[in-house]
């Protein structure tokens, strides 16, 4: 079946097929992952007869696909390769570094190392056992927990003591105070809140279903009476700055191909990397582009969105959009991670973006792909350890928006940056089970391990930016107008906003292309 398909591809594409590479190739049960190297190897070669020998010449387009997680079946390629006579020296795990000396850095993450069996009960037992492990690790030490002990010692302790467990239950009594359930990995027990307790109350609102928790409390095993909360809160000491004069900007929501896309606008941003604005000595500095999902807008993304689109495919989508990044000038490194309208899966981690569509983008070698979430470091040298940027389209946000009070109270889909810091206090992404779809990983891929000097975020289509603990927080705006379906929701985004950061003096300015007759932004934090 997998030959009668190769064949039919090769015809339509008019190529010819070594027959020893057919029956190869035949071997793999994947035919997409196959008819993407044919593909490839098409484009780079411009061969139509394709021999043994043309992919051995071009090895590093195998090896670049594989290592990049643009194969379904990696298992299967890689034994494609041997079979070939390629040396693949690849890790799963790799990390790909580009550094430029004192200019220009750009260090990416680890890829998330594949699962490599069926999803089942057990793996999400393991994943919150996991979470639970990292995240007590992150309050242990936190000197108001004071006499720690785990829930299974609790009758043979007295006075005060500190416990911490992941929440399983939360309810309000009749009385109105707030009673949570708790567990670690000895046992459950309750802790309650005392609503006269006004200030520890009002902290207690704000936690969240699985979120990890201290708590300071007395009593016994039948129930906890909490005198204080502690959460696993993200801290930096202080803010770093560079020792070299260099700047970067942010953006996301672009949703290139659709019709309410703001052309004009984008291609004014453009030409102001490119310096073609009077007044604008800092733009030759500019040397890092963050897109933070959303790149496209993507096919089927909500009901009747055909109606929306001015490209109907990923494909043509994401060729055009390559397009206009290829007008950029070449010292800029773009770092582009996905959303949900760009074509991978919704589960998080999202991959970076699938190859099959957006192969014009993987071809651009000043284009960096990530994963959703992903921490990227930026102008490291030998004297300077760099800027850690979280990036993270921002799919769980709405829940928050929506479940915690305090955001409730303040509309906070139309200022997503108080979500960022209800997270960062949380230490944690989506510390909900229902706030996201995820794939449960032994390692949980939403806990923030290291306090990033920089977070960013999109998919609220509205702009800002401000500080919390030191961490930059910053929300980027849209580059789509008010669709139907987003007026339904009410939504009422900010427009072509762009953060510009000094790196050195950490100034921040937001500029605005939505009006250009104003343009020289507007000073920030």
């Amino acid at each position: 079946m997998e030959k009668e398909k190769i064949l039919k591809f090769c015809f339509e594409k008019n190529l010819l097929l070594d027959k020893d590479l057919l029956e190869i190739f035949s071997s793999i049960s994947n035919f997409e992952d196959i008819r993407l190297v044919l593909e490839k190897l098409k484009n780079q070669t411009n061969k139509r007869f394709i021999t043994k020998q043309v992919i051995l010449e071009n090895d590093n387009l195998l090896k670049n696909l594989i290592s990049r997680g643009s194969l379904k079946n990696k298992t299967q390629m890689q034994e494609l390769t041997i079979k070939l006579g390629i040396n693949l020296e690849i890790s799963a795990k790799q990390k790909i570094v580009e550094n430029q000396g004192f200019s220009g850095s750009v260090n990416l993450s680890p890829f998330s190392e594949e699962y490599p069996k069926p999803l089942d009960t057990k793996s999400f037992v393991t994943y919150f056992r996991n979470r639970f492990k990292e995240m007590r690790g992150f309050l242990q030490d936190n000197l108001l927990l004071t006499n720690l002990i785990s829930i299974n010692k609790l009758n043979e302790i007295h006075g005060n003591f500190s416990v911490i467990g992941i929440v399983s239950d939360k309810r309000v009594s009749k009385n109105k105070n707030i009673i949570f359930e708790i567990e670690d990995l000895t046992g459950r027990v309750k802790v309650l809140i005392n609503n006269k307790k006004e200030d520890l109350y009002e902290k207690a609102q704000e936690i969240v279903l699985d979120s990890v928790v201290g708590f300071k409390c007395n009593g016994n095993k039948s129930f906890l009476f909490a005198n204080e909360i502690v959460l696993p809160e993200v801290n930096l000491p202080f803010r770093k700055k560079s020792p070299v004069e260099e700047y970067a900007v942010f953006l996301g929501d672009i949703h290139y191909g659709s019709k309410n896309f703001m052309e004009k606008e984008f291609l004014s941003f453009i030409d102001y990397l490119n310096g073609k604005f009077p007044n604008t000595p800092e733009v030759n500095k500019i040397k890092y582009l963050f897109m933070v999902g959303d790149i496209i807008t993507g096919v089927g993304n909500y009901p009747n969105q055909d109606r929306d689109l001015k490209i109907p495919d990923l494909e043509g989508q994401f060729q055009n959009f390559a397009n206009l990044l290829k007008k950029i000038r070449k010292d800029i490194k773009i770092i582009i991670g996905p959303g949900n309208h760009d074509g991978v899966r919704l589960m998080e981690p999202q991959p970076i973006l699938n190859e099959k569509y957006s192969w014009p983008l993987h071809e651009l070698e000043n284009v960096f792909l990530i994963e959703n979430p992903s921490i990227v470091n930026i102008a490291s040298n030998k004297n300077f350890e760099g800027f850690d940027v979280l990036m993270y389209h921002g799919f769980s946000y709405p829940y928050y928006a929506n479940n915690v009070p305090s955001l409730m109270k303040i509309k906070a889909t139309d200022d997503p940056q108080k979500i960022m810091h209800f997270l960062l206090r949380n230490r944690h992404l989506a510390p909900s089970h229902g706030s996201v779809q995820y794939f449960p990983y032994e390692k949980d891929t939403h806990i923030i391990r290291k306090a990033p000097d920089i977070f960013v975020s999109g998919h609220l289509h509205k702009s800002g930016v401000s500080y919390h603990n030191n961490v930059l927080v910053i929300a980027v705006s849209s580059w789509e107008t008010l669709t139907p379906y987003q007026e339904k929701f009410g939504n009422e985004p900010d427009h072509c906003k762009v953060p510009l950061v000094n790196l050195k003096t950490r100034a921040i300015k937001i500029l605005d292309f939505e009006n250009p007759n104003s343009f020289g932004g507007k000073n920030e934090c």
